[in-house]
């Protein structure tokens, strides 16, 4: 078989991703003597990289007598292709110091890459001046690489001074700079950029919608999902339904979520991995949680984010036993837990209590998979000590953590105290937190409460003349309630509803009920100064209830009521929600600040611990 015979079927290798075959080749070469032939080691090098196999790539590689600027954007390319950007960097000294090569503009581009893949500025900015002094520094593609770099470090001015510095722009260069803006959150910069764009393809698209959900700005995320709808462009690779779904579980918004996941079905993308990822995170965040088992269950392969959204999920919504099941399921087929994952079984555990439990998966982490514990792992803890009353613990592990605690690590301790009771405790955080001088008003909102809770009215009065000088307003409750196709948002103490009389009078029917099935209500957590009563009728407007009474007059008999609530439920409300789910024979699932409660049978499924 004649060379230029082998060469095409590299070649061919490489644009079908064949393995198997790219093996068998490499074989027969070395056994008819043409492994060094022409141009046949770079591109079986190359049809390596691009079948995914970056171990016999680097052998390959490794082996070749003579390398070439070819050889080496092969083998940078193929760890980029692989997922292994630092393996990228780390190998490229050897380009000047063994082969003494000076690198072109495809190992520029490929540089480019890996410092975008690890989010390395400063690398990236290394690079990027070697660039400029070479002689390929009018190069459009690495240049096009360059704008992508900026754009995922977050640097949209970067981004467009390398951008309006290209004479040629492709559509790679385009959407890079859409993707640059969009993913800052500069929504009209990056409408502005994408209807200059020449055309406008799938791929562009992508960038804009992709970049806006990343930067929270889902709703209109979702209208120009549907103005693409709309023209007619053809969805030929899945990843805009992924970040759209992302959107969905962003917005909590389960029945348009089972739209999209009705579209990626039509679209025949069901089987497709990282789409079933996102449906799954998306099914639990909508707080549908059977959804989402069914999912991951139909799933032929999984991967540690499939593992570990099934995980997450799992223990937000309470199931802290099944999350720890899945998780000795997880190691028993092999796949290693990555970081996320321990963050997620911390988390359980703190949902439940599970204080020993969390202590071993900790040092399990460390000890068995070698992963550096970071703030989130340490914040996890921590939360799991404080809310379980170990306070003396928590605030040892504060100390010796080798983070700098920050004003939310600080808050959320600060929180514990105040739960437990622990006053004293409380008002001595409380005052070296004040002299950090927080920024957050919520963490305001807090310490004024600490110090009404300890009649320290002096302190009271400074911190609601700090949060005036600051213009530090509380956030207003308010509850999202979808009936269907209907969203509807209660705000705490909202009497302008239409429907405004047949909720009082609903709420009114209930709280009598609940009264003579021994509800008393619990007003600690109205902290102003008046009448019990007047306490009373502040907790009867709080928005959760209105939302649940608005659910009950519109919503199926025997459905589920889905709530979403921006504030953690108090104290009361969550008692009320019991109440109502036996009164009215209903589940209610309401996703607060800090979890989800599923209210069933008089029962939740925090079992009163959140």
């Amino acid at each position: 078989m004649p060379v230029s015979h082998y060469f095409l079927l590299l070649q061919q290798c490489a644009r079908r991703n064949a393995p198997n075959i790219a093996k068998k080749l490499h074989a027969q070469l070395l056994k008819n003597g043409l492994h060094g032939c022409g141009p046949l080691p770079n591109t079986l090098l190359d049809a390596y990289g691009k079948c995914g196999l970056p171990g016999d790539a680097f052998s390959l590689f490794d082996e070749m007598p003579h390398r070439d600027q070819v050889s080496w954007a092969s083998i940078l390319t193929a760890y980029n292709q692989a997922n292994l950007p630092h393996l990228t960097l780390s190998i490229f000294h050897s380009m000047l110091a063994d082969d003494r090569l000076w690198p072109d503009h495809f190992v520029y581009a490929s540089l480019v890459k890996a410092c975008a893949s690890l989010g390395s500025i400063r690398l990236g900015r290394q690079v990027h001046a070697s660039f400029l002094l070479s002689p390929f520094c009018a190069d459009d593609v690495t240049k096009s690489s360059l704008v992508d770099m900026y754009a995922k470090c977050g640097l949209p001015d970067d981004a467009r001074a390398v951008f309006d510095s290209i004479l040629v722009k492709n559509a790679v260069s385009w959407t890079a700079m859409i993707s640059a803006y969009s993913r800052s959150g500069l929504k009209s910069d990056a409408l502005a950029i994408f209807q200059r764009a020449p055309a406008r393809t799938l791929f562009s698209w992508t960038a804009l919608i992709s970049g806006l959900v990343q930067s929270g700005n889902n709703v209109d995320a979702f209208r120009l999902f549907i103005n693409m709808r709309r023209e007619g462009v053809d969805i030929v690779d899945p990843l805009v339904l992924s970040s759209i779904v992302g959107a969905c579980a962003n917005l909590a918004a389960l029945e348009l979520g089972k739209q999209i996941h009705g579209l990626v079905v039509v679209l025949g993308y069901e089987s497709c991995l990282f789409i079933s990822n996102a449906l799954i995170d998306m099914y639990a965040k909508c707080s549908d949680i059977l959804g989402a088992k069914d999912i991951f269950t139909g799933m032929d392969r999984r991967d540690v984010v499939s593992w570990t959204s099934i995980i997450v999920g799992a223990a937000q919504h309470g199931k802290a036993e099944e999350a720890l099941e899945l998780f000795d399921e997880m190691v028993l087929t092999g796949v290693k837990p990555n970081e996320v994952t321990f963050v997620g079984l911390i988390y359980a555990c703190s949902h439940v209590g599970l204080v020993k439990r969390g202590r071993d998966l900790f040092n399990f982490m460390i000890k068995e998979y070698g992963i550096t514990p970071s703030l989130q792992h340490y914040t996890c803890l921590l939360d799991l000590l404080s809310r379980s009353g170990h306070l003396d613990e928590a605030e040892n592990l504060i100390n010796r953590m080798p983070f700098r605690p920050d004003e939310p690590t600080w808050a959320a301790f600060l929180s514990a105290c105040k739960q437990h009771g622990k006053t004293e405790m409380a008002v001595r955080i409380a005052d070296g937190l004040l002299s950090l001088k927080p920024e957050d008003p919520s963490t305001y909102i807090l310490l004024s409460n600490i110090y009404a809770r300890a009649a320290m009215w002096d302190k009271v009065a400074k911190i609601r003349k700090l949060m005036t000088l600051m213009e530090v307003r509380k956030e207003p409750g308010y509850s999202c309630i979808d009936i269907g196709k209907e969203k509807q948002v209660f705000y705490a103490g909202e009497t302008a509803h239409p429907m405004k009389d047949e909720i009082c009078f609903l709420l009114k029917e209930l709280d009598a009920e609940m009264r003579r099935r021994g509800y008393v209500p619990d007003t600690s957590s109205v902290l102003h100064d008046m009448e019990q009563q007047e306490k009373e009728k502040q907790l009867f407007w709080h928005s959760e209830r209105l939302a649940v009474a608005y659910g009950l007059l519109k919503s199926v008999p025997g459905t589920v009521i889905r709530i979403v609530k921006n504030l953690r439920v108090c104290a009361d409300c969550h008692t009320v929600l019991k109440f109502i789910s036996v009164i009215a024979k209903r589940e209610i699932v309401v996703r607060d600040a800090n979890r989800y409660h599923h209210f069933k049978g008089g029962t939740c499924s925090c079992n009163d611990f959140w």
